[in-house]
């Protein structure tokens, strides 16, 4: 399977960097006076739904924390490579009426895969109006953690799963190899009573 190549892999980590000390910026900024704060929360869930498969279930929070309603707001989520995933439902974009002072909105959309490799999504971008500004404002959301896809799972799981059977059909098993074996003695002659029966027909 075809993997990540190191050049894409140091690309992102080095826009993961710049977008952490725009949010910084953005932070400081929004601390000065009284204007929206909007701040996105990014987080994935891994599942194999077949051989060879794995998806992503991408989910972004968004948080106004400022003093102030933002307008016009408007998520978008290009961090995932078109060569790398499919898009399965959802969108990577989407747009919010309002979000006033202290209140929430989410957003969800599943990828799939099936190349194999380790990923780091840069941050969401989240643009906004202010009405006392004509400039749109900017934010970013959380990165997320690098992750493999497709990784191997781990031989403790398959020992566990082992565990939990027997755990589960121990006692029963138990049981039919006990009634077997005890059926088996019964059924079949002992070699010593074969062995005399022998010497009386001779």
């Amino acid at each position: 399977m075809a993997r990540f190549s190191q050049k894409k892999k140091e690309a992102m980590a080095r826009r993961s960097l710049l977008l952490a000390a725009a949010v910084l910026l953005s932070l400081l900024a929004a601390a000065a006076g009284d204007a929206p704060f909007v701040v996105a929360h990014k987080s994935v869930k891994l599942s194999r739904p077949g051989p060879g498969v794995e998806r992503l279930a991408v989910t972004l929070d968004l948080y106004n924390q400022g003093s102030a309603t933002a307008y016009d707001v408007s998520l978008n989520d290009d961090s995932w490579p078109q060569e790398a995933f499919d898009l399965v439902s959802g969108s990577t974009s989407k747009i919010v009426e309002k979000l006033e002072p202290g209140s929430t909105a989410s957003h969800h959309f599943v990828l799939e895969t099936k190349v194999q490799g380790r990923f780091q999504g840069s941050p969401a971008v989240i643009k906004y109006r202010v009405p006392t500004k004509a400039a749109l404002q900017e934010a970013y959301s959380t990165p997320i953690l690098p992750f493999d896809i497709l990784a191997e799972r781990p031989p403790q799981q398959k020992f566990e799963l082992a565990k939990r059977a027997v755990g589960k059909y121990g006692p029963l098993a138990s049981v039919v190899s006990f009634v077997g074996a005890f059926i088996y003695l019964v059924a079949s002659p002992s070699k010593s009573g074969a062995g005399k029966g022998s010497k009386k027909r001779r």
